[in-house]
């Protein structure tokens, strides 16, 4: 038998998941305000004719492909990949193959909100599980990020960009975050920018994309219904042209 858990948070007006900025906004046209919409296309129809007088549901969004569960493309982070030796591939570019795969989780929940994970807590991460990662395994992160509750945006780890580039360097193409970030939230790294200025802590772990490229899922859900590993993971993006992000329902697939 095999359990489905949903990993996805829904695309919302109400509950804060992004920046005031880049906020979705979902306008609802419901049965009882659209069937004029229908008479468009079918002159001389009136309400009435419609059974219960009733139209169609459509709704309206205003989004950003990094609104949701989203899979980053490295042509997010930079305009090349493999130092520089190749154009950055946009969403549309993706490999599917690379996303039906099996998945690992690694908790990191237990670290403060702001933690930038080392090379070295991931291997001991893997180390605590008693597994070993596989080229093309999917790797996804429990930052301590909890959706829906005050400051979202503020909370969880991050991995920096040796965390990162391990991963990358055994075969990792694909990662994931129930944070809003795959890096550290910009509100503890401006902290440490503010004393340090130091440039290289600036967006990171997605930086390292430039390096070797890898595709990245943020703002996920229900991580700790999944366990370590053994389960299977989906997480085929939406196919924007050109774009640096695409939406994905992420699904994880145990055999019980």
């Amino acid at each position: 038998m095999t359990r489905f858990i949903d990993l996805s948070i829904p695309i919302t007006n109400d509950v804060i998941s992004d920046p005031d900025v880049m906020r979705p906004k979902i306008q609802f046209m419901t049965h009882e305000n659209t069937w004029e919409q229908i008479a468009m296309f079918f002159p001389g129809l009136e309400k009435n004719d419609l059974p219960d007088g009733e139209g169609w549901a459509v709704e309206m969004l205003e989004l950003s492909t990094h609104n949701g569960t989203h899979m980053d493309a490295p042509w997010h982070y930079h305009s090349t990949t493999n130092n520089g030796a190749s154009p950055a591939p946009s969403i549309d570019e993706a490999p599917l193959d690379r996303f039906f795969r099996p998945g690992v989780k690694l908790d990191f929940s237990h670290l403060p909100h702001g933690h930038v994970v080392s090379a070295a807590e991931v291997e001991g991460a893997f180390s605590n599980i008693n597994y070993d990662v596989q080229p093309l395994d999917i790797v996804l992160v429990q930052s301590g990020a909890i959706y829906g509750t005050e400051n979202f945006t503020d909370q969880g780890v991050g991995l920096g960009a040796e965390a990162t580039l391990w991963l990358t360097e055994h075969g990792v193409e694909v990662v994931g975050t129930d944070a809003w970030s795959w890096d550290a939230p910009f509100s503890h790294t401006a902290k440490k920018w503010a004393e340090e200025k130091d440039p290289a802590i600036i967006w990171e772990g997605h930086k390292a994309g430039r390096i070797r490229p890898y595709y990245q899922i943020e703002k996920l859900t229900n991580l700790a219904a999944l366990p370590a590993h053994g389960f299977t993971f989906s997480c085929f993006p939406v196919k924007i042209e050109r774009a640096s992000a695409g939406w994905i329902r992420a699904v994880a697939m145990v055999e019980e």
